[in-house]
């Protein structure tokens, strides 16, 4: 792995070829930074997709005997291919092409458990047109996770000053109550985003707030049993761990200013129960982080927004900002690891 003086080695996924993906990797290549960058897609596709907005590029390929070749020259995209089904048009999905994504996502994550990148960093892709194709597809949290053979991947999102983790992800509504309740879920996802608060983000102590599930977290059994039933016992448990948590959480109270200047990160029980808020505070510069897999993992903010592709429309904000965030982790992980070896051998 990386070290704190050396260029954090990055993966890059170019996404749905025709959402915005292509786009945001063109622009990028126009854009000074000081990572070492490897982008998984076709390089044709990036051909004429900065052809199409008028951007000067110069393509490198690469293979997998010779990744580590950094190219540091502005304009210069280092390019892992993969070819195309079939040629695609900014905003048109295609089903042929949906073997080309799933195929990216598989090589880029392989690439990133044998350590031959310290991250990785993913472009939007179209989940319906997976599904379309009949592979199941709920995103690339649960994706990932599947790939690295992790049972509970946490999808965590952060903005400036306000960090969000989900208990549930991509899931119908009607199906939150029975998910938070089986196996020790919640315990499971609170212990994660502690641990992975210490060791990736360099926060010793955590302050977790947890939020309830339903209305007034509950109103004391009124307005549901949850709160009682499953999340404050597990609380509970961690207060007398000596855990600065707190909770169950009344959600529509929870993320007023003066609780965000007490909080660390936010654990709610569903998608939209705090993403919502993330958003209107950061949309554009947010990150997804996907915690508990074997690898570093970010992400933009935002979906695919075919209607904009190939338009020159599309804004770098979050990927500078997920690309930014997994340097941090990559630094603060290796901190952390060395931190750990050298206490554990006095």
């Amino acid at each position: 792995m990386t070290s704190k003086k050396n260029k954090s080695r990055i993966l890059l996924t170019s996404g749905e070829p025709a959402g915005i993906g292509p786009d945001l990797i063109v622009k990028l290549s126009q854009i000074n930074h000081d990572y070492d960058i490897t982008i998984i897609g076709d390089p044709e596709l990036l051909n004429k997709r900065a052809k199409l907005l008028s951007i000067p590029v110069n393509i490198e390929t690469v293979s997998e005997n010779n990744i580590s070749n950094e190219i540091t020259s502005k304009k210069t995209l280092k390019i892992l291919p993969i070819k195309l089904n079939v040629d695609s048009k900014p905003g048109i999905l295609d089903v042929k092409n949906v073997d080309y994504v799933i195929k990216m996502l598989d090589i880029a994550c392989k690439y990133c458990i044998n350590n031959k990148f310290d991250a990785l960093i993913t472009t939007p892709i179209q989940k319906s047109i997976i599904n379309d194709a009949g592979i199941r597809f709920s995103g690339h949290t649960e994706y990932l996770a599947k790939i690295c053979n992790v049972d509970l991947p946490v999808m965590l999102l952060a903005c400036q000053n306000l960090r969000i983790a989900l208990v549930t992800t991509h899931l119908p509504l009607i199906d939150v109550p029975k998910t938070i309740s089986n196996n020790g879920r919640i315990k499971k996802v609170i212990n994660l985003v502690i641990e992975e608060m210490k060791s990736k983000f360099c926060i010793e102590r955590p302050r977790v707030a947890v939020c309830g599930l339903n209305p007034h977290a509950g109103e004391d059994g009124y307005l549901g049993n949850e709160e009682k039933k499953l999340i404050a016992p597990v609380i509970d448990e961690f207060i007398k761990m000596g855990h600065n948590i707190s909770g169950p959480v009344p959600a529509d109270t929870a993320f007023v200013e003066e609780k965000r200047k007490k909080t660390d990160v936010y654990i709610t029980m569903y998608h939209d129960q705090g993403l919502p808020v993330l958003k209107t505070f950061g949309f554009g510069d947010a990150v997804n982080i996907t915690l508990g897999l074997p690898i570093i993992r970010t992400s933009v903010d935002h979906g695919t927004a075919l209607k904009i592709a190939g338009t020159g429309k599309a804004e770098c904000s979050s990927l500078l900002a997920a690309i930014s965030m997994a340097d941090k982790m990559i630094k603060n992980d290796y901190e952390y690891k060395n931190l750990s070896d050298v206490t554990a051998s006095l």
